[in-house]
């Protein structure tokens, strides 16, 4: 599923390049029709970057297009298998060389397993049906495989305590995701923090998302309940990882956080044998 809309994303990055050059443009010239940098041009010619529904109608009009680009881009990123507000974060995810995420109350989806997915999905869309809840669930599960790659981007992930504590699933779903996480950090393939209760109010009260590229500027995400945030303005960017940096420094170190998490993972497992 993943590499199918990369796939579309590639058709949109050539033929907008077809076009362009069609029409005479270089790619500082179309973006400064559309207003980006030409440099943005190359990368969504590339499918390194995906342009928002605005940019694309911009560039209809600059090449006179029809709505084309516009069209597409819509279908590509309103795709139902993934909220709309949140399918370019999962698309640039896949090109990144370093993530660093914050969640206040649960794991971040790319370290989910699939029963701890499912009950959040159903605890959020109570009505809907199985088919809906095991899609959102095989679409978490298709974004973790950037772990399984064979360059993987480096990931470090900061938990509040709470995260550890509220039941989801019940308590062998919350044995089971611990545990996967702890691994994760033992093999030394994540680096995970956990700011405990004792720290006080943390830096921050919703997810936030930093994530780095090889050859394109950094990006910042946050979130909402029903909506969320793609941020690249530098400033923007740089106050958001001042944020994260007091995050980390209420944070227990690498070595006590792990151990907070097997101990939490160890006492879900006692809860479970009680029951």
């Amino acid at each position: 599923m993943a590499r199918s809309r990369q796939v579309a994303w590639e058709f949109f990055g050539a033929e907008l390049k077809r076009r362009r050059e069609a029409a005479g443009f270089t790619q500082q010239e179309l973006g400064s029709r559309v207003f980006v940098s030409g440099g943005y041009i190359g990368q969504f010619e590339q499918a390194f970057r995906k342009p928002q529904v605005d940019v694309a109608e911009r560039i209809d009009e600059a090449l006179e297009t029809g709505g084309f680009f516009a069209r597409l881009c819509e279908k590509l990123i309103h795709h139902p298998s993934v909220i709309h507000y949140f399918a370019p974060v999962a698309e640039l995810e896949q090109h990144a060389t370093k993530i660093c995420e914050y969640d206040p109350m649960v794991v971040p989806g790319l370290l989910q397993m699939p029963g701890y997915t499912r009950a959040l999905v159903v605890a959020a869309t109570p009505l809907k049906p199985d088919e809906f809840v095991e899609e959102m669930v095989s679409v978490r599960m298709d974004r973790s495989h950037i772990f399984k790659r064979a360059t993987t981007p480096a990931y470090w992930v900061i938990l509040h305590e709470a995260a550890l504590r509220i039941p989801v699933g019940g308590p062998d779903t919350m044995a089971d995701q611990l545990d996967h996480v702890a691994r994760f950090a033992h093999e030394r393939r994540i680096v995970v923090q956990v700011i405990p209760y004792a720290a006080g109010p943390p830096a921050a009260v919703r997810p936030l998302r930093l994530m780095e590229f090889e050859d394109a500027p950094p990006t910042a995400y946050t979130e909402g309940q029903f909506s969320g945030e793609l941020l690249d303005d530098p400033a923007t960017v740089t106050r958001s990882r001042e944020v994260y940096d007091h995050l980390r420094a209420l944070a227990l170190s690498p070595d006590a956080s792990l151990h907070l998490i097997d101990t939490a993972a160890e006492g879900w497992r006692q809860c479970a044998h009680r029951t």
